[in-house]
Protein backbone atom coordinates (compact mmCIF):
# COMPACT_ATOMS: atom_id res chain seq x y z
CA UNK A 1 0.00 0.00 0.00
CA UNK A 2 1.53 3.00 -0.78
CA UNK A 3 0.37 6.55 1.29
CA UNK A 4 0.66 10.38 0.64
CA UNK A 5 0.93 12.49 3.26
CA UNK A 6 0.36 15.78 1.87
CA UNK A 7 1.32 18.63 5.10
CA UNK A 8 0.21 21.88 4.53
CA UNK A 9 -2.56 24.42 4.99
CA UNK A 10 -6.05 25.33 3.08
CA UNK A 11 -5.13 28.76 2.08
CA UNK A 12 -1.84 27.62 0.76
CA UNK A 13 -1.81 27.82 -3.07
CA UNK A 14 1.29 25.12 -3.23
CA UNK A 15 0.08 22.94 -1.08
CA UNK A 16 -3.35 23.01 -3.27
CA UNK A 17 -1.67 22.77 -6.09
CA UNK A 18 0.07 19.29 -4.87
CA UNK A 19 -2.96 17.77 -3.80
CA UNK A 20 -4.40 18.28 -7.09
CA UNK A 21 -1.38 17.12 -8.79
CA UNK A 22 -1.19 13.79 -7.38
CA UNK A 23 -4.94 13.23 -7.88
CA UNK A 24 -4.72 14.14 -11.37
CA UNK A 25 -1.66 11.91 -12.19
CA UNK A 26 -3.05 9.21 -9.90
CA UNK A 27 -6.50 9.28 -11.92
CA UNK A 28 -4.49 9.24 -15.06
CA UNK A 29 -2.23 6.58 -14.14
CA UNK A 30 -5.42 4.27 -12.58
CA UNK A 31 -3.80 4.36 -9.21
CA UNK A 32 -6.19 5.60 -7.36
CA UNK A 33 -7.44 2.34 -5.83
CA UNK A 34 -4.05 1.24 -4.48
CA UNK A 35 -3.11 4.77 -3.03
CA UNK A 36 -4.27 6.38 0.14
CA UNK A 37 -3.58 10.64 0.04
CA UNK A 38 -3.89 12.30 3.17
CA UNK A 39 -3.98 15.94 3.88
CA UNK A 40 -2.66 17.50 7.49
CA UNK A 41 -3.91 21.02 7.99
CA UNK A 42 -0.75 22.74 10.16
CA UNK A 43 -3.26 24.84 11.27
CA UNK A 44 -4.92 22.27 13.47
CA UNK A 45 -3.66 20.39 16.72
CA UNK A 46 -4.09 17.17 14.70
CA UNK A 47 -2.09 18.47 11.67
CA UNK A 48 0.57 20.15 13.79
CA UNK A 49 0.82 17.21 15.86
CA UNK A 50 1.68 14.99 12.98
CA UNK A 51 3.78 16.78 10.91
CA UNK A 52 5.54 17.28 14.16
CA UNK A 53 5.95 13.92 14.94
CA UNK A 54 7.24 13.00 10.78
CA UNK A 55 9.68 16.80 10.81
CA UNK A 56 7.22 17.76 8.03
CA UNK A 57 6.44 21.70 9.25
CA UNK A 58 7.45 23.02 5.82
CA UNK A 59 4.65 24.19 3.65
CA UNK A 60 4.19 22.24 1.83
CA UNK A 61 5.71 18.74 2.73
CA UNK A 62 4.93 15.89 1.23
CA UNK A 63 5.59 12.16 2.27
CA UNK A 64 5.42 8.97 0.49
CA UNK A 65 5.31 5.52 2.03
CA UNK A 66 5.33 2.47 0.77
CA UNK A 67 4.48 -0.34 3.09
CA UNK A 68 4.98 2.47 6.02
CA UNK A 69 8.48 2.96 4.79
CA UNK A 70 9.14 6.31 4.08
CA UNK A 71 10.20 6.00 -0.15
CA UNK A 72 10.71 9.70 -1.17
CA UNK A 73 9.74 13.24 0.42
CA UNK A 74 9.85 16.88 -0.33
CA UNK A 75 9.74 19.83 2.11
CA UNK A 76 8.56 23.17 0.88
CA UNK A 77 8.37 22.51 -2.56
CA UNK A 78 5.57 20.66 -4.62
CA UNK A 79 7.03 17.74 -6.49
CA UNK A 80 7.24 17.04 -9.77
CA UNK A 81 5.72 14.10 -11.71
CA UNK A 82 8.79 12.82 -12.62
CA UNK A 83 10.11 12.50 -9.50
CA UNK A 84 7.81 10.73 -8.11
CA UNK A 85 6.28 8.66 -11.50
CA UNK A 86 8.52 5.31 -10.86
CA UNK A 87 6.78 4.56 -7.21
CA UNK A 88 4.03 3.89 -8.81
CA UNK A 89 5.27 1.87 -11.78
Amino acid sequence: MIHIKIFGKHNCDACNSTKQKFKIFLEKWDKTKEVKIDFYDLDTAEGLTEGTMTDATDIPSTIILKDEIEVRRWNGEVPLSKEFKDIFF
